[in-house]
Order: C-alpha cells, then structure tokens, then sequence
C-alpha cells in the first residue's frame, strides 16, 4: 500500500472523484457536487484557510485508488477552545480495514507533528459543514448537508483505536401534523403577549447581506457554548451567504424582532439532495435543466439552524419560529421537515422536537483518539 499526499490538479480531481467507487451501485447516497467539493478544499478561494491548513492523502494498492483522507488544523477552534485538537475529513475507503488505517495513521501523523494532541472526526472541514459519520438511518438518503456513510466505517474507527466523541441526532416531522390541533398557535398567542413589541416576519431578499449580518451575531452568540462551536468569520459568513441564497425560499427564513431589534432567526431550506441525487455532481446545460426541473417536485425541508439572543431564551420564541416557518412550507406543499443536527446532550432541543411530533430516525457519530 503507497499513501500520497495530494499536490497537484490530477490529484485532487482524483481525490474528488473517488467517492464514486466507494457507493457505486447505492440507491441512498447523494453524491456531492464536484464544483462544491473542490471550492471547501481550495486554499486559495476557502475563506476557512485564512485561519486553517489542510493536507490530502490517497490511498493506492497496487496502483489502484483504494481510499482518501484530508487531515485539518483549525486555529480558530484551537483558539476558541484552548484545545489542541486536529481533525480528519473527507474520509472515505473501500472495505479494507488496513487501507482505514494507514489513512488515519497518515492523517494522525501529520497532525501530531505540528504540535496536536488529539484527532477528531470526521469533519468536512468543521462544525460548520458536514460532519459526522452514519449511525442509524442506513434505509434513507440523507438531506441537504447530512451525510451518508457505509456501516462498516464504523466497526473501521474502532478497530483503529479511535472512540465515540459525540452522536448526532436527526428528527423528522410531518409538517402537517404540528400545524394540526392549534397547539403552536396558542403557544405563539402566549409568546406574543409576553415580549411586547415581538414580531416574526420572512426574510426580504433584497437586503438579504441585513438579513446574514443579523443571524450572523445571534448565530455566534447563541452557539457559542455548543461543543465542537467555531464561530464563523466574516468572510465564511460572506461565502455562506453567497452559497445559500440561491436556495433560499424566504418565507422559510423567519426573524423575528423586538422592537424592530433582532431578537431570533429561523433559517429551513428545501432538501436539494432529491434534486443533486438525480445530476450525478455535475452541473452542465443538461444539469441544470434538470435541476430546474427537480427543483419544483421536492417534498421535504431541513431545519439548518435556528438562535436566539440569550435574553429571549425559555420563552418560547423557539415554537413561535417553528409555527411560522411550518405554516408557509404547508402553503407551499412541503410535506416533511428534517430537524438537525440536534446534539446527543441537547435534550431541551429533543424534548421541542418530541413535542411537535418528531421522530428520531437517523443518528450520527463523530470519532476521536489521542496522538501525543
């Protein structure tokens, strides 16, 4: 077995393209798309490399590509967490657990030679993206920035020595039966009455960098305490924006105010992965008819994220969001909302889920071991 670190073009086209060997014939998994996949790894065009580095590996038996890995240094959350923590991302191998092991060598290596104690993951490239492993929930595809991995990872990650960090939880819903019964409504009656001067209404696109710079400074102070938390830069913030208004439907981006002041947001997108399951991570003349087309039969939603200014939480702001949010994906016809993802420990956010009907069906596990 010969592992190389990625230098060039070709091989980060190869790297990115290796997926394709490994879930080849497996109706559940959404592929990525290209374009995206090798934008999150440019050094250049990535604003997360302004405050983070990263090194590729290939995995080749006998000349064959047989798995990849990318080992990841986030100063920001070594910074933020006083820990010195690395990561590994992207990882994926054929079922080989010896191929699973000279790549989290390799990764685990390359960290502990610059300075890092631990190594986490899988982290594509941090919090703020994908993560995480398939748990539970092999039966589905995921959702828009979930992922789906093979089962047998896991038994990989631990035959290597690494142990649970933490699980991941998704809940699904249907959407209308939480706007059944006038439960939310009279939460919200009761909300109402208790903030004065609270209001909710859709994002209006036309100010949306407004709109980004509102969820941006509620979004880092109420997830700072959140394991695994890094708080997004401007920059990130800007190319976030830049990527996700497109996919924006704004009756499903929800801020609410007090006194015309930011005081929540709201933010749920339509589940793109119907649409990229049918493109094959290509986005040609033809692609983009097709996601066009796609685009307008897609039946569920996912919840990304949602905060609250510290002073208006536990009063339930956080139902007022859902019942707006819910109300205008029903108009719409939406069917089903994917809540996620929701911390193993967060179990005031389970118990909100497990109220409105929420049904835990896939989970996810991220990985670590010591390196020092």
């Amino acid at each position: 077995m010969n592992i190389e670190e990625v230098l060039d073009a070709s091989g980060m086209n190869e790297f990115i393209r290796f997926p394709w060997k490994v879930y080849q014939g497996n109706p559940n998994w959404v592929p990525s798309l290209k374009s995206e996949v090798k934008f999150l790894l440019s050094k250049e065009k990535n604003p997360f490399f302004q405050h983070a580095e990263a090194a590729c590996f290939l995995a080749r038996k006998n000349g064959v590509t047989v798995g990849r890995i990318a080992a990841i240094i986030d100063h920001n959350h070594i910074k933020f967490h006083n820990e010195q923590a690395g990561f590994f991302g992207f990882f994926e191998c054929l079922p080989d657990c010896e191929v699973a092991r000279e790549l989290l060598d390799t990764a685990a290596r390359w960290l502990k030679e610059r300075g890092l104690g631990i190594m986490r993951g899988p982290m594509n490239l941090s919090t703020n993206d994908e993560c995480g492993f398939l748990l539970e929930g092999f039966d589905s595809p995921p959702m828009i920035m979930m992922t789906y991995t093979p089962a047998y990872y896991l038994d990989y990650m631990e035959r290597c020595c690494l142990a649970k960090a933490k699980d991941l939880y998704a809940y699904i819903v249907v959407i209308r039966d939480v706007a059944a019964g006038g439960r939310l409504e009279k939460l919200a009656a009761a909300v109402k009455a208790r903030i004065p001067g609270l209001t909710v209404r859709p994002a209006v696109m036309n100010q949306f960098q407004r709109e980004v710079e509102a969820v941006k400074v509620i979004y880092n102070s109420a997830w700072s305490r959140n394991w695994g938390f890094v708080p997004m830069t401007d920059a990130e913030t800007g190319v976030m924006a830049k990527k996700l208004k497109p996919l924006i439907v704004p009756e499903l981006m929800i801020m609410a105010e007090v006194h015309g002041k930011p005081a929540a947001f709201f933010v749920a997108v339509p589940d793109y992965n119907q649409v990229l399951g049918k493109i094959n991570g290509r986005l040609g003349p033809l692609e983009i008819a097709k996601f066009m087309w796609y685009s307008r039969k897609i039946s569920d939603i996912r919840i990304l994220t949602m905060g609250v200014k510290e002073e208006y939480r536990r009063k339930g702001i956080e139902g007022l969001l859902y019942l707006e949010a819910f109300k205008a994906a029903m108009k719409k016809g939406y069917e089903r909302a994917e809540m996620s993802w929701i911390l193993e420990d967060n179990v005031l956010m389970q118990r909100g889920c497990e109220l409105m009907g929420g049904k835990l069906y896939k989970k996810y596990r991220i990985f670590e071991k010591t390196i020092s």
